[in-house]
């Protein structure tokens, strides 16, 4: 579905760049391309506020210009025209796996360059893209484990999870329901995901944006991971305030100068997936 969506919005804003520049001048249309950056740099903005510690300036500015390139490439070219690009990874004997777990408004393009990376490296991953849209997030778990059970048939091990935004509380719906049938504990990953919720949720539509709300009774009740590292931002203009990233218990992993979307793109998180792959996740975590 966010799929459709999406191609219908990128052609949707070509066809008005093309009106508004035949019709005022072509300077005028690529203008009306600028205007989902002039937006975000206004979302950028107000974190010198909101954020504590404030990011400065110079951070605020950085991440602005890396997330017009990372919600670019997002929104108008893999999640609406590459969802299937990188099919999903089961060589026959991997002994390692990867779940992939997308946020809200997205689909598993979201993951195309680290499916590239895993697909070279010969690691097995399953990357689902979790429907309904704009449904609860509960909904999402037995497609998570349905993912989770093909990796561990694979491998023989639980496989390491990776989560970006939504897809943080989507790994704690799916553990709340089917974590008791799991004798080892997961490795979990997550990227900007509002573990303690985030204002801007009150934006966002449908019943998955709702449960995301600071305060909101869903997720009050959601438990935690056993064994959890959370990435989080101080210029995240979408989880505000930033820190509600980081789940209580968590290991918290700060980074400077990047914003909501670009945390899928930071070598720091690639390298921690690397980390866990090749050191830590090599020994199974017994519940």
């Amino acid at each position: 579905m966010n799929a459709r969506l999406q191609r219908i919005w990128v052609l949707l804003r070509l066809a008005v760049a093309l009106w508004v520049g035949w019709r005022f001048g072509w300077a005028w249309g690529v203008a009306t391309l600028g205007l989902h950056a002039a937006v975000l740099a206004l979302g950028f903005a107000q974190l010198r506020w909101v954020n504590r510690p404030a990011p400065g300036w110079g951070q605020l500015l950085r991440a602005w210009a890396g997330e017009v390139a990372a919600s670019e490439l997002a929104f108008s070219w893999r999640q609406p025209w590459r969802e299937w690009a990188e099919p999903d990874h089961l060589p026959a004997g991997a002994t390692q796996g990867v779940l992939l777990v997308h946020g809200f408004s997205c689909n598993r393009g979201r993951w195309n360059g680290w499916m590239r990376r895993l697909r070279a490296q010969g690691v097995a991953f399953v990357a689902p893209t979790l429907e309904p849209a704009f449904g609860s997030i509960d909904a999402y778990a037995d497609e998570i484990e349905a993912g989770v059970q093909q990796l561990k048939r694979l491998t023989g091990r639980m496989p390491l999870l990776c989560a970006h935004s939504m897809g943080g509380l989507a790994l704690r719906a799916w553990w709340r329901r089917h974590g008791a049938g799991h004798g080892e504990a997961p490795r979990v990953i997550t990227l900007g995901s509002p573990h303690q919720g985030t204002r801007m949720a009150a934006l966002g539509l449908g019943v998955n944006a709702a449960q995301m709300r600071q305060g909101s009774a869903w997720l009050a009740q959601l438990p935690g991971l056993p064994d959890v590292d959370c990435f989080w931002t101080p210029c995240d203009q979408i989880v505000n305030p930033a820190e509600r990233a980081v789940l209580p218990g968590a290991r918290a992993h700060r980074l400077d100068g990047v914003g909501h979307m670009g945390l899928v793109h930071a070598p720091e998180a690639w390298q921690l997936v690397q980390d866990a792959l090749a050191s830590s996740f090599s020994t199974p975590r017994r519940i």
